[in-house]
This record gives C-alpha cells, sequence and structure tokens, in this order.
C-alpha cells in the first residue's frame, strides 16, 4: 500500500516566509492510500501536480512537508530509498530518456545487473521480458532502429523485468499515434492479467482509462475529486475545470439518456454502436 500524509510539495524549497507568500507549492496538502494491485489514473491539465506526485512516489523527489509511505517504507529515509524504487517503477513520457543499453538485451539486463539479478538468470529474464510485453525484435536489435511504439514496449519491458510492485505511466502513451496507444494499453492489460500490480496511469486521453478502479482529479496542486470513472464521467463541468475532455461515445451516451434512450452507464463503445444499430 502506498500511504500519502498531508504532504506538501515545492521545487526550490522557499528561503523564508516572504517568499514563501508569493510562491505556490506544486503540491499542497495531500492525502490519500493506494492498495495494493489498484489501477489509478492521475487525472488534470499540465501543472496540476499529477507527474509531481508521482515523482514523490519513487522517491526522485522528496516532499516539503508531510510524508510519503510505500509498503512501510518512508520515502524520507535514505536507508529505505532503494527498497521503495525496487516496489515502484515509472515509465516517462519519453522513452529514450530511460534507454541506456545500444541494443535491447542490453537495454533490459542493465537494470537487472543493478539491482543484483543472478548473472546466470539475466539472459533468461531478458527473454521473458521482450516476450511478455510483445516486442517483436531480438536481443541484439539496436534501440536506435526501433519505432517509437517499439521503445516504448521496451521501456515497458525493462521496468517489468524487475518485477515492480506498482508501475507508474505518466503519459508513456502521448508519443504514440492512435494505433500504437491502442496496442500499448491492450498490452499492458494483457501483463497484469497475468502478473498482477498496482498501477498508476497519468494522461490526457480518458478512453486509455475508463476501467480504472478510481480516477484522481487534480486542479492546481490538490485532489478535487477521488470515485470511479462512471460517477465522475457524470461531472463534466468539474471534468472540463480539470483540463479534461470525455471520449465522444461517453458524450454520445449522455445524450441518448437525455433523448430517453436508457444507456447502461458501463457500456462501451462497441455495445452503444450495437445499440444505435437496434434504436435506428
Amino acid at each position: 500500500m502506498i500511504d500519502i500524509r498531508d504532504t506538501t510539495f515545492y521545487y526550490n524549497m522557499p528561503q523564508d516566509d516572504e517568499e514563501d507568500a508569493g510562491r505556490k507549492p506544486a503540491l499542497s496538502h495531500i492525502s490519500l492510500t493506494i492498495a495494493a494491485g489498484e489501477f489509478v489514473a492521475f487525472l488534470g491539465r499540465n501543472g496540476s501536480g499529477k507527474s509531481s506526485l508521482s515523482r514523490l512516489l519513487n522517491g526522485i523527489e522528496l516532499p516539503t512537508e508531510g510524508t510519503v509511505s510505500v509498503e512501510g517504507h518512508v520515502t524520507s529515509d535514505k536507508a529505505a530509498l532503494s527498497a521503495v524504487r525496487r516496489i515502484v517503477q515509472i515509465v516517462f513520457q519519453n522513452p529514450e530518456n530511460q534507454q541506456v543499453g545500444i541494443t535491447v538485451g542490453e537495454d533490459i539486463a542493465f537494470g537487472l545487473s543493478n539491482i543484483g539479478w543472478p548473472q546466470h538468470d539475466i539472459a533468461n529474464r531478458v527473454a521473458w521480458a521482450i516476450n511478455l510485453v510483445g516486442l517483436d525484435a531480438d536481443e541484439d536489435r539496436p534501440v536506435s532502429n526501433l519505432s517509437g511504439g517499439e521503445k516504448q514496449k521496451l521501456a515497458l519491458a525493462a521496468v517489468l523485468a524487475l518485477a515492480p510492485r506498482c508501475l507508474i505511466l505518466d503519459e508513456a502513451t502521448s508519443m504514440l499515434d492512435p494505433v500504437a496507444r491502442r496496442q500499448f494499453v491492450a498490452t499492458l492489460h494483457e501483463v497484469r492479467k497475468q502478473y498482477p500490480f498496482t498501477l498508476i496511469y497519468i494522461t490526457h486521453h480518458l478512453e486509455e482509462v475508463t476501467d480504472a478502479d478510481r480516477w484522481l482529479l487534480f486542479r492546481a496542486g490538490k485532489v478535487v475529486a477521488s470515485g470511479t470513472p462512471n460517477v465522475l464521467a457524470q461531472d463534466t463541468r468539474l471534468l472540463e475545470d480539470c483540463g479534461l475532455e470525455l471520449p465522444y461515445y461517453w458524450k454520445l451516451a449522455g445524450l441518448l439518456r437525455e433523448s430517453g434512450i436508457s444507456v447502461p452507464s458501463d457500456m462501451n463503445e462497441l455495445e452503444l454502436r450495437e445499440l444505435l444499430c437496434k434504436s435506428s
């Protein structure tokens, strides 16, 4: 479990009260828990605090006030940071920023070597991770020859090889085209079926997180709402205030309900199409 208690965070700590009065924190008095195995989406416009919180969960940044603990390890405890970073892994927006190997195999093996994975088993683990994410590339293929979608799969393979119990995806599909984005999300969910882990998903694309357990809506460094997608999707004004826009088929479902047609709240896009065909 991840526990965040009354956490405030400044990227540059104010030196005095006068300076503090004129600056706004990246995060302000955040308190929440994320359960083991939960799928949580962090949603909001750029600068709302989503990525800042994700960096606190991995110990990349430390809270200015309050505490962040991961499975009982407090991130401000230097002795606990290695354990925190084993538990919580992050895939960032640009996969090239976290790729260090010349080849696919070297890139995955690098992290395994760093955490002391048994040398005799690294080759097997690399092959396992490549197969797990469906990356159509052999271990000797240069990373520079991969497409954007393949590089994103490689980044996912590299962190999953480390067996994290929590994975954070920070705008990990933003550089992909719609087809590659859908493939990446489908791969991710297939992996979670085989090897369940906590998933924290940061995105502007609500269609990627319609099946999340919970949405957290961020605005100006605060969590302004927490609830299931079906509930929060009904508050379109709140979503707009947070810089979010519903997927088209959700908007269409709302219009159909307003016209008197019964549309279940958990109906997916394909089921909605079938309903439209029957209604026409």
